[in-house]
């Protein structure tokens, strides 16, 4: 009997002193302004455009669960207008992700052969499964890596020297500007200790070719939903710059990820990075 008054006490004491005052919660998704929202609201705001930019943190679990839970919620509204697409799959290897959706080469050949991120197996393996059972278009979106370390190491005009094969998987270079007072290049540009200017011009050469590729791949009444590292869409620039050099800004939603010690309210600093931004808790879970 004194026992169980001692237990009974104690519980008590613990939920007074506020260490189970809340409930664990993996996620807490934010408007533009830090207004909080559920999943549900995310999904429908989201489906009525165009272009949805899913800006990840590459290791977090949480993010790429929900990155294949968004694509489940598109496909009962799109089905076969949905087009996916991905920073983490460059676009000379088109073909064979094409060929592997088709059936017509084995996964193993597929693994062996698509340039597959250390964290594919755990991270975006499901989506292009998903992408596979359910006939969905997967785009690569982004430019092969040796083009943008020939950007890092020698610079824009270096690309004039590929051939006319080569740059079928780069942005058309007629149509490609670099602007170094946006503001995401513009502080690449002034920390010259990891590649300054050059950097930046890789980085905006990755930007502009996602976009390419999005446009390129996107069609009237369908979805294209990307999957990218949140800097490439944080803040409404990055690809988002590209895009709207041919699309209206009310087509196109991005989604940030972001880590705080207290998902409870976000942060000032994280405020303003997309449309909707869901927050993580820094200690969740990582793949890698």
């Amino acid at each position: 009997m004194h026992r169980t008054l001692l237990y009974f006490a104690l519980i008590f004491i613990v939920v007074i002193n506020g260490s189970w005052a809340q409930d664990l919660n993996a996620f807490q998704i934010y408007t533009e302004k830090g207004k909080k929202v559920k999943f549900s609201k995310m999904v429908k705001s989201t489906a009525e455009k165009e272009v949805v930019l899913f800006g990840e943190l590459h290791n977090v679990s949480v993010a790429h669960w929900l990155q294949l839970e968004l694509t489940k919620s598109f496909y009962s509204i799109y089905k076969k207008k949905l087009v996916l697409g991905a920073e983490m799959f460059e676009a000379d290897n088109q073909y064979i992700i094409d060929e592997y959706l088709m059936g017509l080469i084995s996964q193993k050949n597929f693994h062996e052969e698509v340039r597959l991120w250390p964290n594919y197996s755990t991270d975006y393996q499901p989506l292009m499964e998903f992408a596979n059972i359910n006939g969905i278009p997967f785009i690569a979106t982004n430019v092969p890596r040796r083009y943008a370390n020939m950007v890092y190491r020698n610079g824009l005009e270096s690309l004039k020297q590929l051939s006319v094969e080569a740059k079928r998987f780069i942005v058309p270079l007629d149509e490609f500007t670099f602007d170094p007072e946006v503001e995401c290049y513009k502080a690449l540009i002034m920390d010259e200790s990891h590649g300054g200017q050059k950097l930046a011009m890789a980085q905006a050469l990755k930007d502009a070719t996602m976009s390419h590729f999005i446009l390129k791949n996107r069609a009237e009444k369908n979805l294209f939903l990307h999957y990218n590292g949140a800097y490439h869409s944080d803040n409404f620039q990055g690809i988002l710059v590209y895009l709207l050099e041919k699309m209206e800004r009310e087509d196109v939603a991005t989604i940030s990820t972001v880590l705080q010690k207290d998902i409870n309210e976000l942060e000032d600093d994280n405020k303003g990075k997309a449309d909707f931004i869901i927050c993580i808790p820094e200690n969740m879970t990582t793949t890698y």
